[in-house]
């Protein structure tokens, strides 16, 4: 007997689904909370990741259940065109940067394929997602991290390229930062300024500045620094 919206009864799939979900849940966390928390320091992505994991996931295994109620041959195809909707979805409100988009992309994958993982053993999905995890913590490692900033410089003698050791020299000693190189922008002789853009060596809260690249600060910018203050 087909199966109505008022039975107070669980499919067989429901009991394999809270276990995939747990899986699914303990992974995002410890991306989140031990790899991406750890060097950002950033709550508001923090809850982010986690409430679109547990909504992906459950929105994908749901539709899934459905179609494949109604004898439709196309679970896997939503599947794939869940993941490609909200892996471009951005926050019109702010800009997100590139590594928390990076996040947000590992974030969903891994929704999705824990998500449509019912005919994967065990193995394959623990070992999908353990891959996943190692190449996180290893990138995050290995990988030296750069950021860049943009300066208004005045001392205009020094950007020359003879003495850009000079220039180097004395943007660590005003700036205190490890400078790996730097790019000479606009030039105003009349008011002996230059637009440099720096690539120096970044630290995890470094990676969350959202006004390293702006000169002139806006009222909205001076506000939202002093909320995360």
């Amino acid at each position: 007997m087909q199966q109505t919206m008022f039975e107070l009864t669980l499919s067989s799939d429901f009991g394999g689904m809270l276990f995939r979900f747990f899986i699914c849940l303990i992974v995002n966390w410890i991306i989140v909370d031990r790899l991406y928390f750890r060097k950002s320091h950033r709550r508001d992505f923090y809850f982010t990741y986690m409430l679109i994991s547990i909504a992906i996931f459950f929105l994908v295994f749901f539709m899934i259940f459905v179609m494949e109620d109604m004898k439709g041959k196309t679970s896997m195809g939503i599947g794939i065109g869940l993941f490609g909707i909200f892996s471009i979805m951005r926050y019109r409100t702010d800009t997100m940067p590139v590594r928390e988009m990076t996040y947000l992309f590992v974030i969903i994958c891994l929704s999705v394929v824990n998500a449509l993982g019912a005919t994967m053993s065990l193995a394959e999905l623990l070992l999908t997602n353990i891959i996943v995890i190692a190449a996180i913590w290893l990138f995050e490692r290995v990988l030296k991290t750069e950021a860049t900033k943009i300066i208004q410089y005045d001392r205009i003698a020094l950007i020359t390229p003879e003495r850009r050791s000079e220039l180097i020299a004395d943007l660590e000693e005003r700036t205190g930062l490890k400078i790996e190189k730097v790019e000479v922008g606009a030039i105003d002789f009349l008011r002996d300024m230059a637009v440099l853009k720096i690539t120096y060596q970044a630290s995890g809260d470094e990676l969350t500045n959202t006004v390293n690249n702006k000169i002139k600060l806006q009222r909205a910018d001076l506000s939202e620094v002093n909320d995360e203050l």
